[in-house]
């Protein structure tokens, strides 16, 4: 059985839902609870909330710690791998090896995987991860001190965020908000990064 939970960190609610074997999903924080928990009830329709085991407490206390600008390390925090594909998994456990207020490349990664013209396999693959934070895919930037993307809410405004708090050496700055259309204005998506 899929369960979860949420809590709450200085930036926002954040939630880990688990399975048997470890985390099958994160949420990163945000502005209420009831997104993180409509991201859990979307992503597994028979997800219930829980009361999580000593390892995902161990993982929430962990989280709240980065949030706050600590060291943590979430790198022993036991994830489903075998619920991506093989590639993805070993996009996954590189950048579970990057530490906090460092980063790496997509092209770094790629080279890692012994083909250096695989870096947008491994951005579409950082797109795709279950477990952001857990696997810090924040970490992970463009060439040239660029941020890249981020497919999480609030885009490279959360990324920015995120690798501000970790202290990670500094990044071209976000790109400034575009002017919003009255199609955006009647159909906003509320961020805590935005």
């Amino acid at each position: 059985m899929t369960q979860y939970a949420l809590f709450e960190t200085a930036i926002g609610w954040a939630g880990l839902a688990w399975g048997a074997d470890g985390l099958v999903a994160a949420h990163l924080p945000d502005a209420t609870p009831e997104i993180a928990r409509k991201s859990f009830t979307r992503r597994f329709p028979e997800i219930v909330e829980g009361s999580p085991p000593a390892y995902v407490l161990d993982a929430i206390d962990r989280i709240r710690a980065l949030m706050l600008g600590k060291p943590a390390d979430l790198t022993g925090v036991p994830i489903e791998m075998g619920r991506v594909p093989d590639f993805n998994a070993q996009v996954y456990a590189i950048a579970r090896a990057i530490p906090p207020g460092e980063t790496l490349t997509y092209g770094q990664i790629a080279e890692k995987l012994g083909d250096k013209l695989l870096a947008r396999d491994v951005g579409a693959a950082l797109g795709q991860n279950p477990w952001p934070i857990v696997v810090p895919c924040h970490r992970v930037t463009a060439a040239g001190g660029k941020l890249g993307g981020f497919s999480a809410r609030g885009g490279v405004n959360t990324k920015a965020r995120l690798l501000a708090i970790e202290g990670a050496k500094a990044l071209e700055p976000p790109p400034p908000k575009p002017a919003r259309t009255r199609a955006a204005a009647q159909a906003p998506q509320p961020s805590l990064f935005d």
